[in-house]
Formats: C-alpha cells, sequence, structure tokens
C-alpha cells in the first residue's frame, strides 16, 4: 500500500493571485489540490490572512471539501530538526504542480507543505519525519 501524503497548501500567490482587489485563481495549483486530493492525501489549507481566510478562498474557488481543516501560517516551528528541516524537503513550486504527479513523491516523504518562513516565495515542501 502507498504512504498517504499529509499536504499543506498555501493561499497567496499559490493558489491565487492577487490584482488590487480582484483575486485571480492558479488553475494548475487549484487542479493539483483536487489531483492529490482525489488520490487519497489529506490537506490542509493555510495562510498568513488566518483560518477564516483560508476556508473563504477555497470556497470561492470550489475545493473547499479537499481540506480537512484551515489554518493560520505559523509563525513559529517548534521541531527537532530545527534548520535541517529543509534539508529533508522537495520543493514544488507552484507554477510547477501541474507537472506533478502522485507517483513521483519518494516513499519517505510524507508531507507537503507551502510555507514562507523568512523566504520570499511560496513553496510546497515534503518533509520527511
Amino acid at each position: 500500500m502507498d504512504r498517504k501524503l499529509v499536504i499543506y497548501v498555501d493561499v497567496d500567490d499559490t493558489l491565487i493571485r492577487s490584482v488590487g482587489t480582484k483575486q485571480i485563481p492558479m488553475p494548475a495549483s487549484v487542479d493539483y489540490v483536487r489531483r492529490m486530493h482525489a488520490a487519497g492525501n489529506t490537506l490542509y489549507c493555510w495562510s498568513r490572512g488566518g483560518a477564516d481566510y483560508s476556508r473563504d478562498v477555497a470556497t470561492s474557488l470550489g475545493i473547499a471539501e479537499c481540506f480537512v481543516s484551515f489554518l493560520a501560517k505559523p509563525d513559529i516551528l517548534l521541531d527537532d530538526f530545527g534548520d535541517a528541516l529543509l534539508n529533508h524537503c522537495q520543493f514544488i513550486l507552484p507554477g510547477n504542480a501541474s507537472n506533478h504527479q502522485v507517483g513521483a513523491v519518494p516513499q519517505c516523504c510524507v508531507a507537503a507543505v507551502a510555507i514562507q518562513i523568512g523566504i520570499p516565495l511560496n513553496f510546497v515542501l515534503r518533509l520527511t519525519l
């Protein structure tokens, strides 16, 4: 049996781009969410804007049912990996989400996370335990 992933998906500049007050969907990322959900993975949606904002955006995109929960993005991560946490990650930029296949994930990867922690880009991270 394949190990299922726990996937954290960012909102701004990952699921949507904002131009003024208009929110423009990022189709490759929205499709990625649908494919990962259909494959039986567990998805969480998070944003610096908070849990309600994450839920509202996912609802407007018609993908709210793909997520088990909506979260605010953390300010602090307490983890035994410390700075080495990123050494255990595979990065997928939102623009590359349409090329990513479920089967392409190494078995050691058990989570995907879109995160901004002092990095000016949005990433999808795959973390090993």
